[in-house]
């Protein structure tokens, strides 16, 4: 039988390789172009990074399926039950201007589709989060490696996270319900990676995160790590990759979110 743990260092090998892709980063060398909405982007090291974690994963589990944001999904002809998703680079926008808040993310699920292990690879930043299911969540920086315990309750001037969507309608529905979500919040920070954002909230940096419309991809792996680090999270229940994903409507109306269990009640349901 698998465990949690031998999924967790494939995790961490198929997130560090895409992230040595990322860290070879060359402003001349993005080949950028969009991938429909206004700022949704893809470049030559998207593509790449994928490919290097897809590489790793399928040497060492060539019985799982894959399911990717740039790539699509790959099934092998007796799967294992286990899917791993992947986003090669979160924060593309960032990585296209050399902001530092960019990852790997890579995050694997049972055949009920429980997360079990997620790593998020951060290289401009120097940080590798990661967790496996019943194990805690972690962060290794600088040679150290800490246990991460969420937010401090009750801190003065919490900060809320969050994003907003590419589509102008939503935009426009998240800016008239701006004032309402920041009550009770000093301040937010729009950093333009979900996944960092919910390692953020693991690591007591953001006191909470929420956003409106993400893909499974963009959380997986941070979820788990936040509700590791024993945050409260909200995972959408989107269709499975695997059967088609969910509809633009359904992902869109969907929020993902993580916080000190104190602030779970600040989102919409």
């Amino acid at each position: 039988m698998t465990s949690a743990s031998e999924l967790l260092e494939v995790a961490m090998q198929a997130a560090a390789a895409g992230a040595k892709v990322l860290a070879g980063r060359d402003g001349d060398a993005l080949d950028a172009s969009n991938k429909g909405a206004a700022g949704d982007w893809v470049t030559a090291f998207d593509v790449a990074a994928e490919t290097a974690v897809r590489g790793v994963i399928a040497a060492a589990r060539p019985g799982d399926s894959i399911t990717g944001e740039e790539q699509g999904t790959s099934r092998p002809a007796n799967p294992t039950g286990f899917r791993w998703s992947i986003d090669p680079l979160d924060g593309t926008t960032n990585f296209i201007r050399n902001i530092v808040y960019y990852a790997t993310s890579v995050a694997v699920a049972d055949a009920d589709g429980a997360w079990l292990a997620g790593v998020v690879n951060a290289p401009a930043l120097g940080r590798v989060y990661y967790a496996a299911r019943g194990q805690g969540a972690w962060l290794e920086e600088r040679g150290k490696t800490t246990r991460l315990e969420g937010p401090v309750p009750g801190r003065a001037g919490q900060i809320l996270a969050t994003g907003f969507s590419y589509e102008p309608h939503i935009r426009s529905q998240q800016a008239a319900a701006f004032g309402t979500l920041m009550d009770g919040f000093a301040d937010v920070r729009r950093l333009g990676s979900a996944a960092l954002d919910l390692c953020m909230v693991a690591d007591g940096t953001h006191d909470a995160y929420g956003e409106r419309g993400l893909n499974e991809h963009d959380f997986s792996a941070g979820a788990l790590i936040a509700e590791e680090a024993g945050c409260w999270v909200r995972r959408p229940r989107l269709t499975s990759p695997l059967d088609g994903g969910p509809s633009d409507d359904e992902r869109l109306d969907a929020w993902t979110c993580a916080a000190s269990l104190e602030l779970s009640g600040k989102f919409p349901l």
